[in-house]
């Protein structure tokens, strides 16, 4: 697909490159290859060690000490905005796009380029921190006051930033869904035949293993239940945090790797369910929108965010409760019941191409700028 003609953006994410999570995905989807959705300068933060290997129109900001209160945060950003600002040309962008309205790269985006429209992209982790961080609620409540448009992907995403923040302007929240790329759509990826029994479900977790995520929740909720394997594509490091529950509970689960896209949306095609089991929040759950494209339903625990995004067209239960999770993995079982649930899975990834998500951003982008 090619960009979208408009305003040339400047966009950071507050993560070094390389990171893992459906954020960095769309980040990427939206602004960097040989052909961009959107024209974009758009910046990650350089990692720490070797240089990974970038896609194109991306760029790294050599700036440490990422920090998240206090006067090391006052640095942290300070130092981020003057690596901005030496960056980028400011007659060159039109628009700034605030990825998260916390963290360090909103407010040094804000303070190195204060001409350009600006709009403000709520992803779910910039809530989480600001319920737990005073200066990030501080942030948080002054990157809503200072654009001129705040975009949700979901309406739970607004509720729960209007908690954080009761005084933004209604008026300026936009709901615009983001998206998962478009030839995953278009081409259904091919399913081989099973060659194992038809009662044993083979469970596949793809994600982070941080708490927001509910692994721990997951492990204690399949222990113990009979006819299923579960294989989980994760971070290294993650993996071995929760090894030692996975021991504990029983669960020989067979670990895939930290995945690129194309190896996960193939792994998906391998298993029989995807399980998310979020405790918190999901500003969309893209992972779960990737997974249904392919052709695997999705078992997923009912926070905001998955369940605007998923509703019916996937299976919710109590990941905190293990006598729930084990009647609904029998339930799967129904004869039937997952082609049932593989066809509403293609029916609802269909609403969310990302092609849509980059005409909707040009148009807001286009409309605040004339």
């Amino acid at each position: 697909m090619s960009a979208v003609p408009g305003p040339m953006v400047a966009t950071c994410l507050d993560l070094p490159a390389g990171s893992p999570g459906g954020s960095v995905e769309l980040f990427l989807d939206l602004y960097t290859g040989d052909q961009p959705r959107i024209p974009a300068r758009a910046f990650m933060l350089a990692p720490a060690g070797r240089r990974p290997l970038l896609p194109p129109g991306l760029d790294l900001l050599p700036v440490a000490g990422k920090s998240l209160e206090g006067p090391a945060f006052t640095r942290y950003v300070t130092g981020l905005r003057r690596a901005l600002r030496a960056a980028i040309d400011p007659r060159a962008i039109g628009v700034l796009h605030l990825h998260h309205l916390a963290f360090g790269a909103t407010p040094a985006l804000l303070r190195a380029l204060p001409g350009p429209a600006r709009i403000a992209l709520v992803h779910g982790t910039d809530l989480l921190f600001a319920e737990a961080h005073r200066d990030q609620l501080r942030i948080l409540r002054e990157s809503a006051r200072a654009a001129d448009a705040i975009v949700v992907p979901t309406a739970a995403m607004a509720d729960h930033l209007l908690k954080l923040s009761p005084h933004t302007d209604r008026s300026k929240i936009e709901h615009i869904p983001w998206g998962i790329p478009d030839h995953l759509l278009t081409t259904r990826l091919p399913r081989p035949a099973r060659t194992r029994s038809g009662t044993l479900l083979r469970l596949i977790y793809a994600g982070r293993l941080t708490p927001e995520k509910g692994g721990q929740a997951l492990i204690r909720a399949l222990a113990g239940a009979p006819g299923i394997e579960l294989s989980i594509a994760a971070p290294r490091p993650q993996i071995h945090a929760v090894a030692p529950l996975l021991r504990k509970a029983g669960i020989r689960a067979r670990y895939l790797g930290w995945l690129r896209r194309p190896q996960l949306w193939r792994a998906f095609a391998e298993h029989d369910v995807l399980v998310m089991p979020s405790t918190t929040l999901e500003a969309m759950g893209l992972v779960a929108l990737e997974a249904q494209a392919c052709g695997l339903p999705v078992l997923y625990q009912p926070v905001p965010g998955l369940r605007d995004a998923l509703g019916d067209t996937a299976v919710a239960t109590d990941f905190t409760r293990p006598a729930a999770v084990a009647q609904t993995l029998e339930r799967l079982r129904t004869p039937g019941m997952l082609p049932e649930l593989r066809e509403a899975g293609y029916a609802n990834a269909a609403r969310y191409p990302l092609s849509a998500t980059a005409r909707a951003l040009h148009t807001l982008g286009r409309r605040l700028t004339h």
